[in-house]
């Protein structure tokens, strides 16, 4: 069953339900099955986008995440980015560096790839009660999603660097490396995000005001 079929009163109708409306039940299932590999296929795109830093460099994933999780919604969001998982491991050249193999586990960043599918979902749980509607509310959104990734990701690179690499990190050198390099940067997509997805609201209201006029 579509989204917004099941829509409660607490959300509203995020942007993919606006876009892409399915003429049928039916056809729902497909339209969603679409606009999730379309996620899993843009945060593929953006994660090419890399800044190298050792052990994790920055990339534009996280940026990604949050367009996918705001426009689609809290669980098409995250079925994205679980497929971008899935086929990542699966040895399609979706993660970063145009790399994707099972044995990505063992990288140091994966559990930020782990937390993509939670920070998706939280994206969209903010959009679906129209946080997304205004710049201010959509950065405060989608910069408490752009948190999540590391509340995965540092503790699984202190994990393999630590435990199976031996590297011996303190916790102060794993927040060093694995946190405070991308404090700016994710100020900066949650601010991107928070102009786009607003920006595209404006874009669909004025599409209506001049179909009714």
């Amino acid at each position: 069953m579509s989204a917004v079929a099941t829509a409660s009163p607490s959300t509203r109708r995020v942007l993919a339900d606006v876009i892409a409306r399915p003429s049928s039940r039916a056809r729902a299932f497909a339209v969603d099955a679409g606009l999730v590999a379309a996620g899993a296929a843009l945060v593929a795109l953006l994660a090419q986008i890399e800044i190298p830093l050792w052990p994790v460099p920055i990339t534009g994933q996280t940026l990604g995440v949050i367009v996918v999780g705001a426009a689609l919604g809290a669980w098409r969001g995250a079925a994205a980015l679980t497929t971008y998982l899935l086929v990542g491991l699966a040895g399609l050249p979706v993660f970063a560096g145009f790399t994707g193999s099972i044995a990505a586990v063992a990288k140091p960043s994966f559990g930020f790839v782990i937390g993509f599918i939670v920070s998706a979902f939280v994206a969209g749980w903010f959009a679906e009660r129209a946080w997304d509607r205004k710049p201010w509310l959509a950065f405060l959104g989608f910069a408490a999603a752009s948190v999540v990734p590391f509340l995965f990701g540092i503790p699984y690179m202190a994990l393999i660097l630590n435990v199976f690499g031996g590297a011996g990190l303190s916790f102060g050198q794993v927040l060093e490396f694995g946190l405070l390099p991308f404090i700016v940067g994710g100020l900066v997509k949650a601010a991107i995000a928070a102009l786009a997805i607003p920006g595209a609201w404006a874009l669909v209201r004025r599409a209506d005001a001049t179909k009714k006029s």
